[in-house]
C-alpha cells in the first residue's frame, strides 16, 4: 500500500488531532503517502484532498477539534454518493482509508469496504462512548473531565445556597457521560436514557439525603432523556427546594485532550496504519481490557451498546 487517505467525520471529539498526527507520522515511517480529506465524507464528494507531510501535523497533539474539519454528509447514504466517494479515491490513487468518527462514520466505512472493496480502518472518535466493541472511544475521557470540572464548580454554589442543581450533559442514546461524570463528581442522582425516569423515586432520594444532613443535591441528566430546563421545571413542581438548571452544551466537545485520550489516539492511529500496511481492511480498532484490538467492522457496527448497570448500582449505593 503506497498511498492512504484520512478523514474525520461526524461530531468532533478531543483527541482527533492527536489521532491524525499518529496516522500521518506512522504512515510516513512505513514509507506511505498520506492525503487528508477535509470535511469528512463531504470532502470525498467534493474532492477536497491535501497531501500531508511530517510537519503538517506539528503542534496539534494538544489541540481540540479536528485539523481536517468535519461535516455531516447525507449524500454518503446514497448509492450515487458512495460511488462518487470511490471514484475520488481511485482518481487520486488512494489504496486505503482511515476514518475517525463514530457509529455513523463507521457505517460509511463499512459500505466502502464491504461493497466497493476499499480497505478501510475505523478509529472510534466520539465523546459519547456509544460503541460496544471498545471499552472507551476517543474523546470520552476529556468530555467527562470537562463535565466534572463544571459540576465541581456548580457544587460550590449549590452548597452555598442549599439548592438542587440539574446538569444536562450530552448523550442522546447512551448515558455514559452522565454515568461517569455523575459518579466522579459525587452526584446524588443520574438520569440516563437506558433507565426509565421515576420522579417519585428521585424525590424520595432527595428527601432522604436532606434528612441525612445534606443541604444541596446534584442531578446529572443525559440530553436524550430531556433538557435540564424541562427536568428542573418538573422537579420544582413537586418539591419545595430551590432548583436550578444548567446545560453544559457543546463545551463538552472542545478543549485540549486528556492524557488518556492522547495515549489512545497514538495507539489507535498507529494500529490503523499497521493494519493497512499489511493489506488488512474492513476493520475497526479499539481498546479492550487495556489492550489495543481490532475487529471486523461489520461485526462492530452490529453490536448493541450495553449499559453498565453495575456502575449505576454503585452510584445508588454511595451517593446518599
Amino acid at each position: 500500500m503506497k498511498r492512504i487517505g484520512l478523514l474525520t467525520s461526524g461530531g468532533d471529539a478531543p483527541g482527533m488531532n492527536a489521532a491524525i498526527r499518529a496516522v500521518v507520522r506512522s504512515a510516513i515511517y512505513f514509507g506511505m503517502e498520506v492525503y487528508g480529506i477535509e470535511r469528512g465524507y463531504a470532502g470525498l464528494m467534493e474532492e477536497i484532498l491535501v497531501p500531508m507531510e511530517m510537519r503538517s501535523v506539528s503542534n496539534i497533539v494538544q489541540c481540540g477539534g479536528t485539523k481536517l474539519r468535519t461535516a455531516r454528509c447525507l449524500e454518503m447514504l446514497t448509492e450515487e454518493g458512495q460511488k462518487k466517494a470511490v471514484s475520488t479515491l481511485e482518481k487520486n490513487g488512494i489504496d486505503g482509508l482511515v476514518v475517525i468518527g463514530g457509529d455513523g462514520s463507521f457505517r460509511g466505512a463499512k459500505v466502502l469496504s464491504e461493497i466497493y472493496g476499499v480497505p478501510t480502518i475505523g478509529i472510534p472518535g466520539t465523546i459519547d462512548n456509544d460503541l460496544e466493541y471498545t471499552d472507551y472511544t476517543l474523546g470520552f475521557d476529556t468530555a467527562v473531565n470537562t463535565c466534572l470540572d463544571i459540576i465541581n464548580k456548580l457544587r460550590d454554589t449549590m452548597t452555598s445556597h442549599e439548592r438542587i442543581s440539574v446538569v444536562e450533559v450530552m448523550g442522546r442514546h447512551c448515558g455514559d457521560i452522565a454515568l461517569y461524570s455523575g459518579i466522579a463528581s459525587g452526584a446524588e442522582i443520574i438520569v440516563v436514557p437506558e433507565i426509565k425516569v421515576d420522579m417519585d423515586d428521585i424525590i424520595s432520594r432527595i428527601n432522604r439525603s436532606r434528612a441525612n444532613g445534606k443541604h444541596s443535591n446534584i442531578i446529572v441528566v443525559a440530553e436524550g432523556v430531556m433538557s435540564a430546563e424541562k427536568f428542573a421545571k418538573q422537579l420544582q413542581e413537586v418539591t419545595t427546594y430551590s432548583v436550578r438548571p444548567t446545560c453544559i452544551g457543546h463545551v463538552q466537545r472542545g478543549g485540549s485532550p486528556s492524557m488518556a485520550d492522547r495515549m489512545l489516539a497514538a495507539q489507535f492511529g498507529n494500529k490503523a496504519v499497521r493494519l493497512l500496511k499489511d493489506g488488512i481492511g474492513n476493520r475497526v480498532v479499539g481498546i479492550s481490557q487495556n489492550k489495543i484490538i481490532d475487529m471486523d467492522i461489520i461485526e462492530a457496527v452490529s453490536m448493541k451498546k450495553k449499559f453498565n448497570f453495575e456502575l449505576y448500582e454503585t452510584l445508588q449505593m454511595i451517593s446518599m
